[in-house]
């Protein structure tokens, strides 16, 4: 047998419903949490937005998306990278191929797609960092599942140790970044004063570009300022460890252990998340050390509590619609997190409808979810007739080097003859 014949992705029989249901509410997280940004809503100065008709409801939104929004479900979406990774790393060896040769040209593509993404459609991209700390991962498969869950614990707290360091030596290291940042802000004439309304006021793709190009830039800042790479590997580290124990292959087995999850991850998390949202909307009194480890001791915390709660609900409601339509998204994941950028420039940038900075956020988040419920919607449609999204069938006939049957035959057939 051909190396072409032992390689190729998971297929339909093989998949986890529970996991694309995951996956799906992620995205539905990261709509919510990503398109105050795309409508430029976060970078409005505080005297415009408390000006808004919406304002008071505006601060309630703000307050519960800093609680169960704010960091939760890109940790969700990080979780399941690392379980992803057991499995399709586990399926490969299975067939006796090279696994982790696969996995690499896996993750060099899409760190490919995640530039591209970054340069070209927004600059909150996430897929790039997750590519290269996904590169890290095969140096952790032989690691003990002890020391995998010690190793992901310490490194959660790496930020409070870092941030304390900021504080006590006075340094900085985004500094590098923050200055080209600048100078191409410099360059393209972005300023303090039109940097809220440029995407909206550009009126052709280059203005777009402009602003991508530092916003790369600012991205980085972001991950250095946030000490991300830590956060995200050590989500990763958990992530393995369940997708060693096949929690999502058989949670009913493990009804114990989530109960135990859900019930200390929302003990934790949820007043953690309160305070923390307090001290985010009252001008930061926690200091950046202690902002630090609130959201160390929020984000993760919930996070688990969410996984573990759909997972328990799942496991006695497994017939329910709901769980088909969230499962749909999620099997189309990377085409449904570039297509929400998609819909974001088309709503609020100037070359699209140009409703940029002209909405509060309660109305913003109403967009969001929209947009979602149409992705839903249009997910569901698209599986009726294909096997895969169109950017999963891309990034798998890359990864695998072979032509991949995208077409559902008999789906098609009976999706037409319905029609017919």
């Amino acid at each position: 047998m051909g190396l072409s014949e032992r390689t190729g992705p998971v297929g339909a029989s093989e998949r986890y419903l529970i996991l694309d249901v995951l996956r799906g509410i992620a995205l539905l997280g990261i709509c919510l949490a990503n398109f105050p940004e795309f409508a430029l809503y976060t970078f409005l100065k505080e005297g415009v937005t408390e000006a808004m008709p919406s304002a008071g409801m505006d601060r309630v939104v703000k307050y519960l998306q800093y609680i169960f929004i704010d960091g939760k479900f890109y940790s969700l979406f990080s979780l399941l990278f690392g379980m992803g990774f057991t499995i399709i790393l586990s399926n490969l060896l299975k067939k006796g191929v090279n696994g982790y040769r696969i996995f690499y040209r896996r993750m060099v593509l899409l760190a490919v797609i995640g530039f591209l993404h970054l340069m070209l459609l927004w600059s909150g991209d996430i897929l790039l960092l997750y590519a290269l700390i996904g590169m890290l991962l095969p140096l952790f498969v032989k690691m003990s599942n002890r020391k995998l869950i010690l190793l992901a614990v310490a490194l959660l707290f790496v930020p409070v140790v870092l941030d304390t360091l900021k504080v006590l030596f006075c340094f900085d290291p985004a500094v590098p970044v923050i200055e080209a940042t600048q100078y191409f802000n410099r360059k393209s004439g972005i300023t303090d004063e039109n940097f809220a309304t440029w995407l909206r006021d550009g009126e052709s793709y280059s203005d777009v570009l402009k602003f991508t190009l530092s916003g790369a830039f600012i991205r980085c800042r972001e991950f250095i300022d946030g000490n991300r790479v830590f956060k995200v590997l050590a989500l990763f580290l958990l992530g393995l460890y369940a997708g060693r124990k096949r929690i999502y292959a058989n949670p009913e087995n493990h009804r114990a252990l989530l109960e135990k999850i859900r019930l200390y991850g929302f003990l934790v998390g949820l007043p953690v998340s309160c305070f923390y949202a307090w001290s985010a909307l009252n001008e930061n009194p926690l200091g950046l050390v202690g902002r630090s480890a609130a959201y160390a001791l929020s984000v993760v915390p919930m996070s688990l509590a969410y996984v573990s709660s759909v997972c328990l609900w799942y496991v006695k409601n497994r017939e329910r619609t709901f769980f088909r339509l969230m499962a749909a998204p999620g099997r189309m994941a990377l085409t449904n997190y570039i297509g929400q950028s998609a819909f974001g420039m088309v709503i609020f940038y100037g070359i699209g409808f140009g409703l940029g900075a002209t909405m509060g956020l309660a109305d913003v988040e109403m967009v969001a979810l929209c947009v979602f419920f149409f992705q839903v919607a249009g997910s569901c449609l698209w599986l009726n007739f294909f096997r895969f999204g169109p950017l999963e069938w891309l990034w798998r006939v890359l990864t695998y080097g072979k032509r991949l049957r995208i077409i559902n035959g008999d789906g098609f057939k009976r999706n037409i003859q319905k029609i017919k």
